[in-house]
């Protein structure tokens, strides 16, 4: 079976109750729960959480509850891996065969079925490989990129770039933030997500957007509203 595992735990400390603020009309969490729901690739949509008002609102969106996140996974430290394993094992020992999982995060509102689907299609074409995740390119190439020395001055992080130009520069890519596909042995085994076994699903930089603080979460409503012609599956 297909799971997916949306992980929203009640905690959250920068923007308080965030995995069920408003954003666009509606909780975020209810954006992550309705594109799952799109790829009509999911057996379960599972919201793993701690908290009781989180829940609620996940069932009334249309994910289920079937247990509420221990405490020894709910706290700051607590990683997405965790989340994830305890999901899988709870399916597995309540007699769930869960072949894939895919975390999709609840502060993900551009996350599109259509990328989903591309995610899951690419690994299962690829039985060498354990994960595919969404991945977007730098803006500016990294190899220019310049630090704040502790006297107040500047200098590069990589001086033999100094007088590369941007062309014959590698582009370079980092985790958008927005879903995991991966085999349920490979979370299981803490196999590594950022290696040689996963595969990319490239999204464009105007659908990604990191959603960590009160700016992010304003400029996150900004770009949705500039976006919503892309955001149809």
């Amino acid at each position: 079976m297909k799971l997916c595992v949306i992980p929203a735990r009640g905690g959250s400390k920068r923007i308080p109750r965030k995995n069920i603020r408003e954003f666009a009309g509606k909780p975020i969490i209810a954006h992550s729960i309705a594109a799952a729901q799109r790829t009509g690739l999911f057996d379960r949509i599972v919201v793993s959480t701690d908290d009781e008002e989180i829940a609620a609102v996940a069932r009334q969106y249309g994910a289920e509850t079937p247990f509420l996140r221990p405490a020894d996974i709910s706290d700051d430290y607590a990683t997405t891996n965790m989340v994830v394993k305890h999901a899988i094992a709870w399916h597995r020992e309540h007699g769930f065969p869960v072949e894939y999982a895919c975390c999709i995060y609840a502060t993900a509102p551009f996350v599109q079925a259509r990328y989903l689907r591309e995610g899951y299609e690419s690994l299962a074409r690829h039985a060498d490989k354990q994960f595919a995740f969404s991945v977007t390119s730098f803006p500016f190439p990294i190899q220019r990129a310049l630090r704040i020395r502790g006297d107040g001055a500047l200098e590069a992080l990589a001086p033999e770039h100094r007088l590369t130009r941007s062309q014959d520069l590698e582009e370079a890519f980092h985790d958008a933030g927005q879903f995991y596909w991966g085999r349920a042995d490979a979370y299981l085994e803490d196999a590594v997500l950022f290696s040689p076994v996963s595969l990319p699903v490239l999204l464009p930089r105007h659908l990604v957007q990191d959603i960590d603080t009160l700016e992010d979460w304003r400029r996150a409503e900004l770009m949705y509203a500039a976006a919503r012609e892309d955001l149809a599956d």
